[in-house]
């Protein structure tokens, strides 16, 4: 906590204006009294933010003073001067709460440590708070293997050696939150603090308070001042956790802070430098609620230095058995589940399913099905429960039912393999799974039926070319020999 304003309290007209002398050439603002009575006074009108006080005062002692001001203002730090030092003195003003005990006479260099200390003291403080306040908050490793995932760990892993904005985009749900800890993890600043801030929690009032912190009196309920998040992170990293919601009269000050690393606390008039990367995260499309009018498009532009997009879990298929399993391990624990597996048909029911809430979707299903199932197998019927499919044989979203009277067998087992690899995102693991078959026995049907080139062929909008393995159906007539 920075420390701006303090408040002398010595009997010794000397001392008060040596004290209050050195500690103006230091920059600090600086009120002086003669007594412990004086000082509660003005501590009960206006809250400093150090207060240096003498031990032996005729009245009240320094000690004395300590405890009133502890009593009105724990955050206020107090130092205590003595001509007279003893172990016993040292030891009952730490005990009360002093942050310091120095000796009489001072140096203008002495007090220079007494404030450097005063001030790193007050700042670990404010940050344990902080943290104490984020310990219910998860901050595991990602996982997946998947292509798309790998790619992703490639590019943020290459950005989190930067100081440059990143801007996190994606679905809700998919663990932006946990890619921007990755970034904060994998960067030179990893042992300074991670600060969070939600833009889409708060009120416009109480936002721009957050961020950029206030003066006593700013406001109505402002009794005191407040360090907002950017001091907070000072050094380290600073994650805007939904972006897009940020109000725009907040955005200038956002924009500036960005540029020039300096602000203005709300109510306040005293410049302001950080150091602090910034990482944001949103699921909007930033780009249209620039065209919208909603959004600044210099703020966009600067938050969009180093942009990196995390896949839908729809998209990456392969990762979901590593999560469920992972998901099944951490809750069959914290609530004493008795289960443990997933059978193969509730696997591919899970790989199968679209995901519209990703893997936070993909979590809460998981740790729903621990709480109720009593047994120790997740079924199929357990998964349908949920996400709404059929124990059996799971159909492509928006598909009518196909009547199968009149159709060769052949032909209905043609449809049952396409429309399945339609709703599994051709993953042809889960769609064997769900087919009741191997992946080889699938792989050969899906030559013999020609389904492969037809597909491909599909998707790059050209008729497809003749089959590369000869499959049902009639075979082409020989070329008729012409006469010698």
């Amino acid at each position: 906590m920075a420390i701006e304003r303090v408040l002398i309290a010595d009997d010794d007209p000397l001392g008060r204006e040596f004290l209050g002398e050195a500690l103006r050439s230091l920059g600090y603002e600086v009120t002086a009294v003669a007594t412990a009575e004086d000082a509660i006074e003005r501590v009960a009108k206006d809250v400093p933010d150090l207060v240096l006080t003498d031990y032996q005062m005729s009245g009240k002692t320094g000690v004395d003073l300590l405890k009133e001001i502890k009593k009105r203002s724990p955050r206020t730090a107090v130092a205590v001067l003595t001509a007279y030092g003893t172990v016993e003195r040292a030891v009952e003003a730490m005990r009360e709460g002093a942050e310091d005990f120095l000796l009489k006479p001072c140096t203008p260099e002495t007090l220079e440590l007494l404030m450097a200390r005063v001030e790193h003291g007050r700042k670990l403080l404010q940050e344990n708070e902080y943290l104490r306040s984020e310990l219910g908050e998860r901050h595991e490793q990602i996982i997946g293997d998947s292509p798309a995932m790998k790619r992703l760990l490639e590019e943020a892993t290459r950005a989190a050696r930067a100081k440059s904005t990143v801007l996190v985009h994606g679905e809700s749900g998919v663990g932006k939150e946990r890619v921007a800890h990755f970034l904060h993890e994998q960067s030179p600043r990893r042992d300074r603090p991670f600060v969070r801030v939600n833009c889409a929690a708060l009120a416009e009032t109480v936002l721009e308070s957050e961020l950029f912190g206030h003066e006593r009196g700013a406001f109505t309920g402002a009794v005191g001042k407040r360090e907002g998040r950017f001091e907070l992170a000072d050094g380290g990293t600073l994650l805007l956790d939904e972006i897009g919601e940020l109000p725009l009269r907040l955005q200038p000050k956002l924009l500036r802070v960005l540029e020039e690393e300096e602000f203005e606390r709300v109510g306040g008039s005293k410049t302001l430098r950080v150091d602090v990367r910034v990482i944001a995260t949103t699921n909007r499309d930033l780009a249209q609620e620039v065209k919208e009018g909603r959004f600044r498009e210099d703020l966009y532009y600067r938050l969009n230095v180093l942009p990196l997009q995390v896949p839908a879990l729809r998209e990456r298929p392969s990762d979901i058995e590593k999560l469920a399993k992972h998901f099944l391990a951490r809750y069959s624990a914290m609530n004493g589940s008795h289960v443990k597996t997933i059978t193969p048909e509730a696997m591919a029911a899970l790989q199968a399913h679209r995901w519209p809430g990703n893997v936070r979707e993909l979590e809460n299903l998981i740790q729903r099905i621990c709480v109720r199932d009593a047994h120790e197998t997740v079924r199929l019927q357990d998964v349908s429960q949920d996400i709404g499919q059929s124990p059996q044989l799971p159909r492509a979203p928006g598909k009518p039912v196909t009547d199968v009277c009149g159709r060769t067998i052949a032909d209905i087992e043609r449809e049952a393999i396409e429309r399945t690899l339609e709703m599994t995102n051709n993953n042809k693991t889960a769609a064997a799974r769900v087919l009741g078959v191997t992946a080889r026995t699938l792989s050969n049907k899906l030559k013999a039926y020609r389904l492969i080139d037809a597909r491909l062929a599909r998707l790059q909008k050209v008729p497809p070319g003749p089959a590369s393995v000869s499959g049902p159906g009639p075979r082409p007539a020989p070329p008729k020999q012409q006469p010698s």
